[in-house]
């Protein structure tokens, strides 16, 4: 029996060692050239890094996860196709049951190949949730995650005087990390405040390990003097060619701008993060349901449709642990049904203890970590919001005061927000924002770009790199 994993992130190394410890074939498909996905991302070897792992916290996770993938990829019981992108997969009905995973090989992603299996499970991870900001398009204005894995994947600093800003217990690492690195950090903005974290004092002491890592971090922002402005927002990045200084000002407790608060920090970084979102677009090709942000599934793990499984930030943003958690729960549900079985009851109530304490935690950070309520109010009517389309704040109010949209995809076919090369992914939610309505995953048929000439040959005979010869 063969499973295929779709990612090789905390969840899908998790879940491909989990299952091929109980002899499973296993194919981890992935888009990366080195197994980790964005957490434990990895420098090439040709950098010649001397110690990676100052990059990195959970360094021993890591290293048990790398070593046990490679003993599995030696013994031939996980084939590791690395640089394939997955672009679809579906079910096979009929005689050929079982699955057909599409990718896009290397990094040209011109050359096509399928990955067949008898199961799926999805560990697809997340990505970043941006919310625009006037100025938010100039050069040297670049997501949290995005300085982190040019930090992690390139050591490269994407400045040298950097403000780090937003909401999310990203933007700590991301602080510290530039500023080890030997960014001048002038300031962390983030729009939590105090009053947010003493609502959830009670579950937040119930982790004394997350405390003390936190603790550590601004202990970290201390020694690096960089200047702590909770509950502030950016209001503005300025720059004629490139990004020269940001406003940043205090909210007030309903989290608009507080007037006579504003003040330019000088900087050529503005590292800007608003939490993430769940990659959601192959379960919703296979058909699996979605509730919220992310795919539904069941104490297994498993989803609505059959032989799927999913864990990891595909199923909900929670962070490595939650992620760490809920592979190994997916990879030992899958291993047992494949093989006609019953998980084995004897590790069931630890393993599910530790994913509900990971899942409390994480609702608990959503719950701190919330955007501003009037983020959008900032947006002058020139202001983009869809970047591929150069769509302005003023065409999406047109849409929805005088056109009549009252959802995401009204505004789409009004102003064609979200018609772009990313599919609205980097601007869906500012739509959504800017419309009023709740945000919701949108249907894509694909999961990335397909060129015609790979589209058009689908179906065919293609390799099948996992498959022994």
């Amino acid at each position: 029996m063969t499973l295929a994993v779709i990612g090789a992130g905390p969840a899908g190394l998790a879940a491909a060692i989990a299952a091929a410890d109980r002899g499973i074939r296993v194919r981890l498909v992935d888009s990366a050239a080195q197994p980790g996905g964005q957490f434990y991302r990895q420098p090439p070897e040709a950098l010649g890094a001397r110690r990676p792992e100052a990059l990195h916290h959970q360094w021993r996770t890591w290293r048990r996860l790398r070593d046990a993938l490679a003993r599995h990829v030696e013994a031939g019981r996980i084939a590791h196709l690395t640089e394939h992108h997955v672009w679809f997969a579906e079910r096979q009905l009929g005689p050929s049951s079982g699955f057909t995973v599409h990718a896009l090989l290397g990094p040209e992603q011109e050359e096509a190949a399928t990955v067949r299996a008898d199961a799926v499970l999805l560990a697809t991870g997340g990505y970043e949730k941006v919310l625009p900001f006037p100025g938010w398009t100039l050069p040297g204005v670049v997501t949290a995650g995005g300085a982190q894995a040019m930090l992690k994947g390139g050591l490269v600093l994407p400045g040298r005087t950097a403000v780090v800003a937003g909401t999310g217990p990203l933007l700590m690492p991301v602080a510290v990390s530039l500023a080890d690195a030997g960014a001048d950090v002038a300031a962390l903005v983030e729009s939590a405040g105090p009053k947010d974290f003493a609502r959830h004092a009670a579950t937040l002491a119930a982790h004394p390990a997350k405390l003390a890592e936190g603790a550590g971090y601004a202990a970290e922002l201390l020694r690096h003097h960089v200047e702590l402005l909770p509950h502030h927002t950016v209001v503005e990045a300025h720059g004629k060619d490139r990004l020269d200084a940001v406003t940043v000002a205090a909210l007030d407790p309903e989290g608009r701008v507080r007037a006579g608060t504003e003040r330019r920090i000088p900087c050529d970084t503005l590292a800007v993060g608003h939490g993430m979102l769940p990659h959601t677009d192959l379960a919703e090709a296979l058909g699996c349901r979605i509730v919220g942000p992310g795919v539904a599934v069941d104490a297994e793990q498993r989803t609505d449709v059959p032989g799927v499984w999913a864990a990891g930030e595909t199923t909900g943003i929670g962070g490595a642990a939650l992620s760490l958690a809920e592979g190994h729960i997916a990879g030992r549900s899958a291993a047992a049904r494949l093989r006609g079985r019953e998980p084995d009851p004897r590790w069931w109530a630890a393993a599910a203890k530790s994913r509900t304490r990971a899942r409390q935690f994480a609702a608990t950070v959503d719950a701190v970590y919330a955007p501003p309520a009037h983020w959008a109010e900032l947006l002058r009517d020139d202001t983009l919001v869809c970047r591929c389309e150069e769509v302005p704040a003023s065409a999406v109010r047109e849409a929805v005061d005088e056109l009549g949209a009252t959802d995401a995809r009204s505004v789409k076919l009004l102003t064609r927000a979200g018609m772009g090369w990313c599919q609205g992914r980097m601007c869906a939610a500012a739509v959504a924002g800017l419309t009023g309505c709740e945000e919701r995953s949108a249907r894509r048929p694909f999961a990335r770009p397909v060129p015609l000439g790979v589209l058009a040959r689908a179906g065919e005979d293609e390799p099948d790199p996992g498959r022994p010869r």
